[in-house]
């Protein structure tokens, strides 16, 4: 009696952790766990690196940039004292160029590995579609080869006719009284025998 006791009895996890630990679902997605760190999409970040990149390459943000910087040294030097908020060494105008630089020289940077990324992917894309037209043009040789091959083999139109032509004379010839010459070069050899004999 004492084993069907024991087979009645329900399984528990032994042990301090399978008990505590909660049994992960496989056929459900785990719930996405809390960062500390703000989630962004980089394929975002990497088109608004790329626009950002564009328009810092353009003339029309030199044409700005050089009017903002020419409307500032003005303003600081022909401005009353007490309206001038950047005085001559132009410190605060530095500061504002330099992190203009510091944030461009990245975002362009990342601009450029994503379109060498591109590029990568295109030249792969190219190697590809060129491999294959190696392939193909090789079968169409091989085939164009073999096609000649078998031609070479095939009567020709003009062979036939050449053909046609001779058998034609040779029947006139036979009907003209010239009965030693023979239709098949075969014949002719064994005919001579026969007349040798």
């Amino acid at each position: 009696m004492a084993p069907e006791r024991e087979s009645t009895r329900e399984r528990t996890p032994s042990g301090a952790t399978a008990a505590t630990r909660p049994r992960a679902r496989l056929d459900q997605p785990r719930p996405p766990r809390r960062r500390l760190l703000p989630e962004w999409d980089p394929e975002a970040f990497g088109r608004l690196s790329e626009r950002i990149a564009r328009f810092l390459g353009t003339g029309r943000f030199i044409v700005w940039m050089t009017f903002v910087i020419i409307l500032w040294v003005l303003w600081n030097i022909a401005a009353p004292g007490r309206l001038r908020f950047d005085e001559y060494p132009f410190i605060f105008l530095t500061l504002a160029l330099s992190l203009q630089a510091s944030y461009a020289a990245p975002l362009i940077l990342l601009a450029q590995n994503r379109q060498d990324d591109r590029d990568r992917v295109n030249l792969e894309q190219d190697r590809k579609q060129n491999e294959r037209s190696i392939a193909d043009t090789e079968y169409l040789t091989r085939e164009i080869a073999a096609l000649r091959m078998g031609l070479g083999e095939v009567a020709t139109r003009d062979w036939i006719r050449s053909e046609l032509q001779d058998l034609l004379k040779e029947m006139g010839e036979r009907r003209d009284g010239h009965h030693e010459h023979a239709v098949f070069p075969a014949e002719r050899s064994a005919r001579r025998d026969v007349d040798d004999r």
